[in-house]
């Protein structure tokens, strides 16, 4: 027995917290055969025995070593080796660890922690949300729970024995199957859970609680049956249809694209009101935030409906890329993440319209990504370092990676990409693997060699492609000029060419295909594809066409099939002509958003420029009277974001570029007026509400068209606003409609959102769309709102679903009312910050994150943001998360 002593570990006095490099990568000196755990959960304390079986790793070196157990913010009761129990001397408390030095080649340790559940407002490790227990364990929670080896590349059968009141706990879960539960004295009950599968400790999961549940079976392609439970609170029976619908469609398409049957007998959901992130896929008891399970006509969207739809297939997918193969350390994250990602946009995919996800994928990484790319914290998808890993839980390593992943099946070809997958996942099952295996997986179906690819990996940045062309009409050839380049990030000034593919298409004066057929390479004309993929590796390639007598129009970048920013010569009337001819969805639709983005950009500028401007409208125009796919009509009626037009452009003023995409709103509404008003009465749905492809896109396509007609006119769009709210029978169009009168100050919408709050301030996610409508409003009063808002009773900063529907949302969703010339929203948003990081570190950081471009501002608004951040770095014991955001973001400063 020892001394009970806390070993913690939260904030930072250190001048400079160090951080780990990818090159210091060593292997673990012990592994755990075996980890046998019980919780004796209880109000105040929970006590924690884990029995772990150490074994010597016999490559390690040097060896002998002290064994490590990784411990934070827990008491340590017992400690003992082989059965004896082990003296203060033996043994070390420091640095976040236990440390004891010399152990036998093959042992047992076993340990007493003892935790306070009820205190942790971190929600890492072990926590409660209401009166649940549950368990956030990625990246390094597991320490916060039980000293252990908490790395990746350590795997172990987990048996996780759970002990509770049976009143207040009637539901004990943990990973795996349950294969044993009784009564206990005392009132008590217990459950014994088995998970076979080896898994690393951020996998482990527990949740106990007064729970409902709704239950499902899945028959899997061999003939198993397959338990589906999903869990939620009791005042949320009856909100996870969709969510079991969706799990069971994720598993059928997993097995009908990739041939992956689910290994358990048991698959768990269970959703929590406080959670940092979207969802966790620990083994076969998957947490999700509430946001992304429950879901019903009258408390959600079709986004929402969507997004449940996605993340539950998402958190599925790795129960083999993620879960049975897993990744070695921390900077191999994106092995898990935007493989299953990638997987994830399959998936949408098949279970839409691909080419309308295709389009909200590439809005999405060029709203996220790009920025990041383009800033302070730009990192690779592999990163070479860091202070902490909760930090790059972002949208490089998510969202990009998914778009290497998609590079892979772009160069091979989707079978020889799926016999990949295959390969790597056959190779590596129950291992921790690195990039180079899934890259050498591939390498090998398609015997190609892929080592220049690999670049994209260890490189930050966002290529730029420059295309030209020439044409000679006698001899019938067409050259395209491509030339690459990545621009300085930090730390990668210089960087080599990355092997690039380009898919292009050429078009004829008629918008007719023509067959791409290079003259090094002729083929014939009828075998020819109308979409050819450029492997670009140099820095400057010529790829020569014959048969081209006639100029054609080349498509470039179809199905945006390399994340890079394209640079060509296009005319007004090029851009014009490929939105109303080209074939391929996603360049028809980027052609309209190019040739938005020069009006508005110069809009901004100031400019007298007109030209453009009736291109756009004749296309609006031809697009709303010849509606043959009210999907694929609304996202090219979408102008593009702020957020965008703000990568445009060397110095960013928020003020300038939000008036030009307004006054291009206002007129494209009122120019249009007449067909916007059509749309708008006919897209209106008849019958119940139905979660349909065709009723989601009518939905969408009104709430833009109402959208449209109260900018330019708000007195006659509140009317229709009212009236659509007044009648609306699903959340879609009530949201929709509240978000076009919140933009306004009329006396409409001031009652409108009175009576919304009303009706649903008892259903957190309603309530939660209540303050992001208010954080996203384009009212110039909305930095007022805001500050009302954060002092609304039913605002917490307990809750991060709160927290991001407010300072979230208003920090990074609604660039002209937070970046006021004032910098009020900087100081708001750094005070937020600051009260945050003294119990959620990970929540504080990720807003910390809307500071970070300061650089690209014009100079008022870049000193007021600056100051902010050295505000944030002049506070004393700062944690690890918001340091490492707010000093890179400084560096050179």
């Amino acid at each position: 027995m020892v001394d009970p002593r806390s070993v913690t570990s939260h904030a930072t006095n250190e001048a400079h917290p160090a951080a780990v490099h990818l090159s210091d990568y060593r292997p673990p000196p012990y592994f755990v055969d075996r980890a046998d755990l019980c919780f004796e959960l209880g109000e105040e304390t929970t006590e924690v025995r884990a029995s772990l079986k150490i074994r010597r790793n016999p490559h390690f070196s040097p060896s002998p070593a002290p064994l490590r157990l990784d411990a934070e913010e827990l008491e340590l009761i017992e400690l003992s080796l082989d059965g004896q129990p082990l003296d203060v001397t033996v043994h070390r408390l420091e640095g976040g660890a236990v440390r004891i030095a010399t152990v036998p080649d093959q042992c047992i340790v076993e340990t007493v922690s003892r935790l306070r559940p009820a205190e942790n407002r971190a929600l890492n490790g072990l926590y409660q949300s209401g009166g649940m227990f549950c368990t956030q364990c990625e990246a390094e929670g597991f320490r916060r729970i039980t000293p252990y080896p908490d790395r990746p590349d350590v795997l172990a059968p987990f048996t996780t024995t759970i002990i509770a009141r049976r009143d207040a706990y009637p539901v004990l879960l943990s990973n795996g199957d349950c294969i044993e539960a009784g009564a206990l004295e005392d009132e008590r009950h217990y459950t014994k859970w088995s998970d076979p599968h080896p898994k690393p400790s951020y996998l482990f999961a527990l949740v106990a609680g007064d729970l409902s549940c709704q239950h499902g079976r899945f028959t899997t392609a061999s003939g198993r049956t397959v338990d589906l439970s999903l869990y939620t609170e009791p005042s949320n029976r009856g909100k996870t249809d969709h969510a079991l619908a969706s799990l069971q469609r994720a598993m059928r398409w997993d097995e009908q694209a990739y041939g992956l049957e689910y290994d358990l007998d048991t698959y768990i959901v269970v959703a929590v009101n406080d959670f940092n992130m979207g969802a966790m896929e620990n083994k076969g008891l998957n947490i999700f935030n509430t946001q992304y399970v429950l879901a019903t006509p009258d408390t959600a969207t079709d986004s929402d409906f969507e997004n449940v739809e996605a993340v539950i297939g998402h958190e599925y997918f790795h129960n083999w890329t993620g879960n049975r193969v897993t990744c070695r350390d921390w900077f191999q994250l994106s092995l898990k993440e935007g493989l299953t990602v990638f997987r994830e946009h399959q998936f949408a995919e098949a279970m839409g319209s691909p080419a309308v996800q295709r389009i909200q994928q590439v809005r999405t990484l060029r709203n996220s990504q790009f920025p990041e790319d383009a800033g302070p914290l730009a990192h690779p998808v592999r990163p070479d370092s860091y202070i902490e890993i909760n930090n790059f839980y972002t949208a490089t390593v998510y969202d990009k990676g998914a778009e290497v992943i998609r590079m892979y099946r772009v160069l091979l070809g989707e079978d020889a990409f799926r016999r990949g997958v295959r390969l790597y996942l056959e190779r590596h099952d129950g291992q921790a693997a690195t990039i180079e295996d899934f890259l050498c997986a591939m390498e090998d179906v398609g015997a190609t060699d892929l080592s220049q690819f690999a670049r994209w990996y260890c490189q930050a940045g966002t290529p730029r492609l420059r295309v030209s062309d020439e044409h000679d009409p006698e001899t019938g050839v067409y050259t395209l000029h491509v030339s690459q380049r990545t621009p300085p990030t930090p730390g990668q000034a210089e960087k080599p060419p990355l092997h690039i593919p380009l898919a292009i298409g050429l078009l004829d004066a008629e918008g007719r295909e023509l067959p791409p057929r290079l003259v090094e390479d002729p083929v014939d004309e009828d075998s020819c594809s109308a979409t050819r993929i450029l492997e670009v590796k140099a820095a400057e390639q010529s790829y020569r066409f014959t048969g081209c007598f006639e100029r054609p129009r080349p498509s470039l970048l179809r199905g945006f099939s390399a994340p890079v920013k394209l640079e060509c010569s296009y005319s007004d009337d090029d851009l014009a002509f490929l939105l109303a001819h080209d074939t391929d969805p996603f360049a028809r639709w980027e052609a309209g958003q190019q040739l938005a983005v020069r009006i508005l950009l110069d809009k901004a500028a100031g400019h007298r420029r007109t030209g453009g401007l009736d291109l756009l409208q004749e296309g609006f125009r031809h697009s709303l009277e010849r509606i043959v796919d009210p999907a694929l009509t609304a996202e090219a009626l979408t102008l593009p974001s702020e957020i965008y037009l703000a990568e445009q452009v060397d110095e960013v003023d928020p003020e300038a570029l939000h008036s030009a995409r307004e006054g291009v709103r206002r007129h494209l509404g009122q120019s249009l007026r007449e067909l916007w008003l059509t749309v708008y009465h006919k897209c209106s749905t008849t019958g119940p509400w139905r979660f349909e492809p065709e009723n989601v896109a009518r939905r969408r396509l009104r709430n833009l068209a109402l959208a449209y007609l109260i900018g330019f006119d708000p007195a006659e769009g509140a009317g229709h606003a009212v009236r659509q709210l007044e009648r609306a029978d699903n959340m879609t169009d009530r949201y929709g409609a509240l978000s076009c009168l919140a933009d306004t100050e009329r006396p409409e919408a001031d009652e409108a959102l009175k009576a919304f709050h009303l009706q649903w301030r008892h259903e957190p996610l309603v309530l939660d769309k209540w303050f992001r409508v208010q954080a996203l409003s384009l009212r110039e009063d909305t930095p007022e709102r805001v500050r009302t808002l954060l002092a609304h009773e039913d605002f917490t900063l307990e809750n991060p679903n709160r927290v991001r529907s407010v300072l979230g949302v208003y920090s990074r969703g609604n660039p002209a009312r937070f970046h006021a010339p004032d910098g009020g929203g900087y100081t708001l948003l750094t005070d937020q910050v600051l009260e945050l990081d003294a119990f959620n570190p990970q929540l504080a950081a990720r807003l910390a994150g809307s500071l970070t471009q300061w650089r690209r501002y014009e100079p008022i608004r870049k000193n007021l943001m600056r100051r902010q951040l050295e505000r944030i770095m002049e506070k004393d014991s700062l944690s690890k998360d918001v340091y490492e955001v707010a000093s890179k973001s400084l560096e050179g400063a």
